[in-house]
């Protein structure tokens, strides 16, 4: 009996499965070596070696893989929800994808924060356009530009992550994305209470989303 696969399918199989078990293993260990990393995917040497030559093309292709989660993140404008449901929305679903690459910000590889910068610029457009809009609506401080609070809360968020890395904030609240998402909205005018109301909200539709996405893994 032939198999069904095709070698072109076998080889994106390889290639996935090393991406998902590289960052898995660069968040357990940054120092893992790329014969750790092929033997925790169950490959040999040459079959890694034949899709990154280098250990710099294996952590890029992480970063891509991690560029097309966070894509999945954005949250189009909706005129039947408040903008600020909506920018809570992002950050809860950027959130959850930054905490499943966090400890990836311990690699000290050569202009990784220049390489994560260029992989964050849809991000940033896209924060920029809802929070002028925000702004437009007087629902957002306007004391700085738009794209320079895009900056700022993007910044805010990666430092929530490390601060989780190192453990110097240990949010006791079981969702430390409602809590991140709260810090976003405070930095933008928005008052503490209603803050707070904002993002539970946010948490809930974003709940919603994810068993609407993917109702068999909600039913076990």
């Amino acid at each position: 009996m032939t198999s069904s696969a095709t070698p072109g399918s076998r080889a994106q199989a390889n290639r996935q499965r090393i991406l998902d078990v590289a960052a898995g293993e660069l968040a357990r260990n940054p120092a893992s070596s790329m014969e750790e990393i092929a033997s925790a995917a169950g490959v040999v040497r040459r079959t890694l070696y034949g899709h990154f030559p280098t250990r710099e093309a294996l952590i890029d292709g992480i970063l891509d893989l991690a560029s097309e989660d966070i894509a999945r993140t954005l949250r189009p404008l909706n005129p039947d929800e408040p903008v600020a449901v909506t920018s809570a929305r992002c950050t809860i679903a950027l959130w959850r994808v930054g905490d499943k690459y966090r400890l990836l910000l311990k690699l000290t590889e050569t202009n990784l924060g220049a390489r994560i910068a260029e992989r964050l610029a849809p991000v940033h457009e896209h924060g920029t356009a809802m929070l002028r809009h925000g702004q437009q609506l007087g629902i957002y401080s306007d004391h700085l530009p738009a794209e320079v609070l895009s900056r700022a809360l993007a910044g805010l968020v990666l430092a929530l992550l490390e601060a989780r890395n190192d453990e110097s904030w240990t949010e006791p609240e079981p969702q430390p994305e409602v809590a991140a998402a709260r810090a976003c909205l405070i930095t933008l005018g928005v008052p503490p209470g209603e803050a707070d109301e904002i993002a539970k909200t946010a948490a809930a539709l974003e709940a919603r989303t994810a068993v609407a996405n993917n109702p068999t893994e909600a039913a076990s």
